[in-house]
């Protein structure tokens, strides 16, 4: 039993980190917040050219050793007819909450964001007003409330967000580290997609089972899955792989 469990460590953790360790050192580190690039990627979706209303969730790898391991996740809003989108996140300095800070489609510590979720339309429309109020009243948005690690921290003001709206299905990357804190002690809620089940340890252990995100084990804020969905497993630090990416490329 000690070996398996060796073996597994070995294989679904310790490989992962050591992997990402060497993509990290890689892609070189900015030296310091000022040095790095915050500028728009250009890749987001043009406002003014789409007149409905679309709701994004945005990530890009976080900064530095951060990096490494994870993830930082944001929402972005536009209204119908609206020419500019609103930005929505959590930062570790300050009132957490933070409402344009940067551009929609900003790098990130100079890395490259990604969509997570899009959703436009009628949908959209009905539920920008309530996401809006539903972020206004985020409940650790205090000075000192921020946690790196296991949370709150950005991702977990994400994925909070999505569980209040379980019609927009979003499911955050594995390497979202904190989105399945959902506060201290032992908890039992829906995961962020709101299609299952989960139970967290005050963000340090716990499990989900969902349509979305599959079959999962949370361990130290890492993420061990198989996702019949997405053909796809996932693990720590390296995030999803697909077969439907594999194949794309």
């Amino acid at each position: 039993m000690i070996r398996k469990f060796f073996w597994f460590v070995a294989l679904f953790i310790i490989a992962p980190s050591v992997i990402s360790v060497a993509w990290s050192f890689g892609a070189n580190w900015p030296n310091s917040f000022r040095d790095a690039n915050w500028s728009s990627s250009g890749t987001g979706t043009n406002p003014r050219a789409h007149r409905e209303a679309i709701i994004q969730v945005y990530a890009a790898r976080a900064g530095r050793w951060k990096g490494i391991f994870g993830v930082h996740t944001w929402i972005l809003l536009k209204p119908e007819g609206a020419s500019r989108f609103e930005r929505f996140e959590v930062v570790g300095w300050g009132r957490p909450v933070r409402r344009n800070m940067r551009a929609a489609d900003a790098y990130w510590y100079s890395n490259p964001p990604f969509v997570v979720r899009d959703v436009r339309g009628s949908l959209a429309s009905r539920l920008i007003p309530k996401i809006r109020k539903t972020i206004a009243r985020y409940p650790s948005n205090a000075r000192g409330d921020y946690q790196v690690w296991p949370g709150p921290n950005s991702n977990s003001f994400v994925a909070w967000v999505a569980r209040a709206f379980p019609e927009l299905e979003i499911e955050l990357p594995p390497t979202a580290v904190g989105k399945d804190y959902v506060g201290p002690g032992v908890q039992i809620t829906h995961p962020p997609s709101g299609t299952g089940w989960q139970i967290s340890f005050g963000g340090y252990g716990g499990a989900t089972i969902s349509r979305k995100e599959g079959f999962e084990l949370h361990l130290l804020g890492g993420t061990i899955g198989i996702d019949p969905d997405d053909l796809a497993i996932k693990v720590p630090a390296v995030g999803t792989m697909s077969l439907y990416q594999i194949f794309s490329d």
